[in-house]
């Protein structure tokens, strides 16, 4: 699929984790070296970036704590910039009007965090009928503990994500391969 009709998503990348109890310091370098290599692999290939913020009315998440802002140190520099209050990043952002409108067949997805906004965007994505490359290495978690007590290590939550992702709502990817595109499906 051409770089046309593709766009890089990059979801919730904003400063506002940082002031959460879970943030994890050590888990940045290498999600930043990831996202970025993706956000310039895209715009080399002339791929446009699309830049999502939650936002909230209260809180580290709202846009008066001015934390609603890309995480250093990436530079994303966006085409375009939506701000969502759901966990998907198509619903109430118009997200969706400017992927129709630009004739956006295929999305790349990352972001923070990788089992929540970032996996609920690709599971829509691919409903709405869109080609998903979903790039776990691009996206950032950190470890949660489930009802019984057991903590699930973020790379645990990457590993369930991309298992339930892979082959019916998205194709699992390394940044290459995000950037190298897909082969056109074959006619059946």
């Amino acid at each position: 699929m051409s770089a046309s009709k593709t766009a890089l998503i990059v979801i919730d990348v904003q400063e506002s984790f940082r002031h959460r109890d879970y943030w994890n310091e050590a888990a940045l370098p290498a999600f930043v070296e990831r996202q970025q290599a993706l956000v310039d692999g895209a715009k080399a290939a002339g791929i446009p970036v699309v830049q999502i913020f939650h936002v909230d009315e209260s809180g580290v998440f709202s846009e008066a704590s001015g934390f609603v802002a890309t995480l250093a140190p990436l530079d994303i520099r966006p085409d375009a910039v939506f701000r969502k209050r759901r966990h998907s990043a198509l619903v109430g952002s118009g997200l969706d009007v400017w992927l129709t409108s630009n004739g956006i067949r295929r999305v790349v997805i990352s972001g923070i965090r990788t089992e929540q906004c970032c996996e609920t965007t690709a599971r829509h994505a691919s409903d709405l009928g869109y080609d998903v490359d979903y790039v776990g290495e691009a996206t950032l978690t950190f470890p949660m503990t489930d009802a019984a007590g057991r903590e699930w290590s973020a790379a645990e939550i990457r590993a369930r994500t991309e298992l339930v992702l892979a082959g019916r709502f998205a194709r699992i990817a390394t940044v290459e391969e995000a950037l190298a595109g897909r082969q056109e499906k074959a006619a059946a």
